[in-house]
């Protein structure tokens, strides 16, 4: 029996509506993921369910061991991993990559979720990436050769004793002055004219910043010692995580330092790579 007019009406405005919704649902977007895609953590990574995170080639201890930044070793090492932790990523979820220093802090696009390779913060560098907050601050270390009077020196006192150089208008002069005084205290006009004057043996010892330390005693001295650190960390450089510019992450990873700084880890972390591990005692 044909359908009542009544009835053809509610039929055919039944089956437009199953057609309107169907084709709404086969064109309506997808969801936006951002730069990367999600995982279970709720992130906007570069891979899915893992961080990339970015270093250097070839590293250096104490900031990381053996060239290996996945052995979780050395004090960059670990604070990766320690942000990992919080930001939800196992050991195994992280995957390692290569990056040149300019070039992770250069404009465009990375193939990265963050990088660590000792960079300083500054007004500059946020033009072009995004910086989590610092998870540490240099301080000022003293460096000496082998044979020299202010290679064994442990307390301030003794280090008075001995000849210090130190480049004018930074920094390290600020401390030295404060530290030691100036009756022996050498100015000189750069960093590269304090370590050829310790080379020369015009001074026993020079003074600058933890990581520079570390340099010259690696690369710029074949008998140097970096013999011990100043306990303040004022007026230090401070080191943050390298972000993609606008990166999604940038509060996340903020909050994972932050809470590290908070709950003392970043201070053990410091105490056992910066000055356990490599021997740099804080000057009494």
């Amino acid at each position: 029996m044909p359908f009542a007019p009544s009835l053809r009406r509610a039929a055919a405005a039944a089956a437009a509506a199953a057609l309107a919704i169907t084709l709404a649902a086969c064109s309506a977007p997808a969801a936006e993921t951002g730069s990367g895609s999600g995982d279970d953590s709720g992130l906007q990574t570069v891979t899915e369910g893992k961080l990339t995170i970015a270093t250097g080639e070839p590293n250096y201890e104490p900031w990381f061991v053996d060239d290996d930044p996945s052995n979780g070793e050395g004090f960059e090492g670990a604070v990766a991993n320690a942000v990992a932790e919080q930001l939800g990523y196992k050991a195994d979820d992280i995957v390692w990559v290569r990056t040149t220093f300019d070039g992770a802090i250069a404009p465009g696009p990375k193939d990265w979720d963050i990088n660590l390779q000792q960079f300083s913060i500054t007004d500059d560098r946020k033009k072009a990436v995004d910086f989590s907050s610092p998870y540490y601050t240099t301080t000022q270390a003293v460096v000496a050769v082998g044979d020299s009077p202010a290679a064994s020196a442990t307390t301030i006192d003794e280090l008075k004793a001995t000849k210090v150089g130190v480049a004018s208008g930074t920094t390290s002069y600020t401390v030295a002055k404060a530290e030691l005084g100036e009756a022996n205290l050498s100015v000189f006009n750069s960093v590269d004219d304090v370590v050829l004057a310790l080379k020369g043996g015009q001074i026993d010892a020079m003074i600058t910043d933890l990581p520079g330390a570390f340099y010259v005693v690696g690369a710029q001295l074949d008998d140097g010692v970096v013999t011990g650190q100043f306990a303040g960390a004022d007026g230090g450089e401070e080191f943050g995580i390298v972000l993609p510019k606008g990166s999604a992450l940038t509060s996340d990873v903020t909050d994972a330092v932050d809470a590290l700084r908070e709950d003392g880890t970043l201070d053990e972390l410091q105490q056992k790579w910066l000055s356990d591990a490599v021997d740099v005692p804080v000057f009494k």
